[in-house]
């Protein structure tokens, strides 16, 4: 592996581990026993590193926020794509960890977040408009609509409630509770397997 791509592994566990403002570019160097100079001649300081690491985390999750168009999807497979989302924002999730702080220091950062942020709803969305359309939830437009808000924050804050409370973040908790958060726009037939589904989901 390239040195440059050592440093980003190195910084991405270590932000992880203990929060982005707790970690140095010497901690980083030291923990791939390289000279500070040697990480200076690839990122000079720690801002490249995040907004570097913060374009592969768009790298890694472009695929899910635009699907294809003519993807038919059975109602399984939406579970499944939000599994897929949380994972990778569990891979990087440093960068959820002190948001607020974190886009307020890197300007260029909170723009991305916000350019992602409209994608993720735009998706979520669409997903729950192709519900709708099969038939499977039948509440409002303007209801769908804050549904997509409180489905946003549950992805990006709950792994970290969960750490909060002592426990470790776990990805299949975070899905289970967003399909409880869907499940009551279902029609009857399509919420109780829903409801059954997430159980099984959070008992796998």
């Amino acid at each position: 592996m390239k040195t440059r791509d050592r440093i980003l592994e190195c910084a991405l566990q270590l932000f992880n581990q203990q929060g982005e403002p707790n970690v140095s570019t010497l901690e980083i160097a030291n923990e791939l026993e390289i000279s500070p100079g040697n990480l200076y001649y690839h990122f000079h300081g720690k801002e490249p590193l995040v907004m570097e690491l913060f374009e592969r985390f768009e790298i890694d999750m472009a695929p899910l926020l635009d699907p294809p168009a003519d993807a038919r999807l059975n109602v399984e497979d939406y579970w499944l794509f939000l599994h897929l989302i949380v994972e990778r924002l569990a891979h990087y999730r440093f960068l959820f960890q002190d948001l607020s702080n974190l886009a307020g220091r890197l300007p260029k950062l909170a723009r991305g977040i916000r350019l992602w942020l409209n994608a993720l709803k735009r998706t979520l969305a669409a997903l729950l408009a192709g519900l709708k359309a099969q038939g499977h939830v039948v509440s409002s437009t303007q209801a769908l609509g804050l549904l997509v808000e409180q489905i946003t924050l549950t992805l990006l804050f709950s792994l970290d409630y969960q750490r909060i409370l002592g426990n470790v973040g776990e990805i299949r908790l975070v899905v289970f509770q967003v399909m409880m958060l869907v499940s009551p726009h279902m029609q009857e037939d399509s919420r109780g397997a829903a409801e059954l589904l997430a159980q099984r989901y959070l008992q796998a």
